[in-house]
């Protein structure tokens, strides 16, 4: 047999199953998130935005009370809990507290946010009479620190660089911007990539493992000088992709 002939017999290797293509999202329309720190500027806007989408949403707070006034305001059928009472309910759960509680809170909710599927938008920073700068956990970001401290949670981290003004304003249909999504888990990004697509003008793009999350933490503060200088609310695109 000649070597002609041999490279033209049938050979038993399977053919390789074609590449998935990376918009083809799951649908994640029934997902009930629940969103810490849901009475601050961030989380309510987040909170708005997801409900006003037709996602089931519940605002959680240290106080119930205060979930719950703030559930009210923003109508379209949100709900107001405790911290607590709100990850226990929750299938998705956004961390949006303040960096200084950040800690403290995920620790104290740790057997509540077990098997949950977690997505951290807490951006580090401190300021001073120059303005914003970002610090660095000693985990790394707040994203590492949330894995950290909630071995039993599906941690990822998004929606860092998100405007509050133009999340809660009314008046505007769409959020023109891209979310970057980080996390370990392939299925879980695409979940968050998803959750992001379903508020009119966002698109979740994947942007690395949760080790690359500090320095998409640390852009707000670029943004946040961005947006001093130029009076805006910037947002990002991602281009060619």
């Amino acid at each position: 047999m000649t070597s002609t002939d041999s490279a033209q017999q049938p050979t038993d290797a399977p053919a390789k199953a074609p590449a998935k293509d990376p918009w083809d999202l799951p649908d994640v329309s029934g997902l009930v998130v629940g969103v810490l720190g849901g009475t601050g500027p961030q989380g309510k806007g987040l909170a708005y935005r997801l409900a006003r989408a037709g996602q089931k949403v519940i605002i959680g707070s240290r106080a119930a009370e205060r979930a719950q006034a703030a559930a009210d305001e923003l109508g379209h059928g949100i709900e107001g809990h405790d911290n607590a009472e709100t990850a226990r309910r929750s299938d998705l759960v956004i961390v949006a507290v303040p960096w200084e509680g950040h800690g403290k809170t995920l620790e104290s909710l740790r057997e509540e946010l077990a098997g949950k599927l977690v997505v951290d938008c807490v951006n580090p920073l401190g300021f001073d009479k120059k303005g914003a700068y970002a610090l660095k956990p000693q985990e790394g970001s707040a994203a590492e620190q949330a894995a950290a401290l909630l071995p039993d949670s599906r941690v990822t981290a998004a929606f860092h660089h998100l405007s509050a003004v133009l999340l809660q304003d009314p008046e505007i249909a769409e959020i023109d911007t891209d979310v970057m999504v980080l996390g370990e888990v392939r299925a879980d990004v695409e979940i968050v990539q998803a959750l992001a697509g379903r508020i009119p003008g966002m698109r979740g793009v994947f942007a690395g493992r949760l080790r690359n999350a500090h320095q998409v933490e640390s852009l707000v503060a670029n943004l946040i000088s961005v947006n001093r200088r130029y009076k805006a609310h910037a947002g990002l695109r991602v281009t060619d992709v």
